[in-house]
């Protein structure tokens, strides 16, 4: 079963994957991010964000990595969108908000009004643990009060905090709803926090996950499990329908999980070819041209955005 083809719509959301440097390394991570990782966007590719973000009337900016924090112009370039009037969410572990010379990281965050949502896979200690490190829920519970203390999920603060859920191993995760009502319950009766919104997220099988997988001999069932789990109701909610993600060196993909398997936007017939001597998408060819209707790139891990709710950035894709 191949996955259906799919054209890009109108492009709202530009996701920049600013560094592969992270202070975890976590089992289910697709970017096999990490603490010895170096890769790092250059100044001048990332100077080239704020003006396409102009020319392209974007709405909003997804920071990511790696932990975006740890880039050294983040916080220039975080200012520099919001005086645009940009949204900018930053894709947040929690526990970066610990780490030496991050300690004034969650006051910058709620001075730019920036939307966090940050990585909590499950609400009990021994499963977070478990796909994160040992050490990591309670740093991750004391990152969530400091944001909670400076108004983050608190109601009519408009400092947004939302959650994200990755289930344990080769499984599906369960409905959205019922589960964002037991993260609310359990975070606030145990540790006294309150977020905005849940995201249950599908385990994509990429880069080191899909190497755990393999190990274990259920990457091929669990490649088996999206594909029958398709439903075509999500395509039209896919995330890469209004979204180009952006890799450390500036070159185009139409989703995160496609820039780690290295399939690149193939939508400019203008692209101009690399060192390689490949044809790859540049992010400064959206300042001449709109990408909408360019076809996406399609493979068998697009069934795991499409199998049972959906899964995108955003969480799930059905009620």
């Amino acid at each position: 079963m191949a996955f259906p083809p799919l054209r890009r719509g109108r492009l709202e959301t530009l996701q920049v994957n600013l560094t592969y440097r992270c202070n975890q390394a976590c089992v289910h991570c697709h970017v096999n991010a990490g603490p010895t990782r170096s890769e790092s966007m250059a100044a001048a590719t990332l100077a080239l964000i704020p003006e396409v973000l102009a020319a392209r009337g974007l709405r909003c900016l997804d920071l990511t990595g790696g932990a975006p924090e740890l880039h050294p112009q983040f916080r220039e370039l975080v200012r520099q969108a919001r005086a645009l009037g940009v949204e900018v969410i930053d894709r947040c572990n929690l526990t970066i908000l610990q780490e030496p010379d991050q300690e004034d990281l969650a006051a910058f965050l709620a001075e730019q009004r920036v939307t966090v949502v940050a990585s909590l896979p499950c609400y009990l200690q021994d499963n977070v643990e478990r796909q994160r490190g040992s050490g990591v829920f309670q740093r991750s519970i004391s990152g969530l009060r400091q944001l909670n203390a400076l108004g983050y999920g608190q109601p009519g603060s408009g400092l947004e905090l939302n959650l994200v859920y990755n289930p344990q191993g080769a499984a599906l995760p369960p409905e959205q709803g019922p589960l964002e009502a037991d993260y609310r319950r359990v975070l606030a009766a145990d540790h006294g926090v309150v977020f905005n919104r849940l995201y249950a997220l599908a385990n994509m099988p990429v880069q080191r996950f899909a190497a755990v997988l393999k190990a274990e001999g259920e990457l091929e069932g669990y490649l088996a499990l999206l594909r029958r789990s398709h439903r075509d109701g999500n395509l039209a909610q896919v995330m890469c329908r209004q979204l180009i993600s952006v890799d450390w060196q500036g070159y185009l993909y139409d989703c995160d999980f496609n820039q780690q398997l290295g399939l690149a936007a193939a939508g400019d017939p203008a692209a101009v070819a690399d060192a390689g001597g490949h044809r790859r998408s540049h992010l400064r060819d959206l300042l001449r041209r709109d990408p909408t209707g360019d076809p996406i790139a399609v493979a068998g891990h697009c069934f795991g955005c499409t199998a049972g709710s959906g899964s995108s950035c955003g969480g799930a894709l059905a009620a």
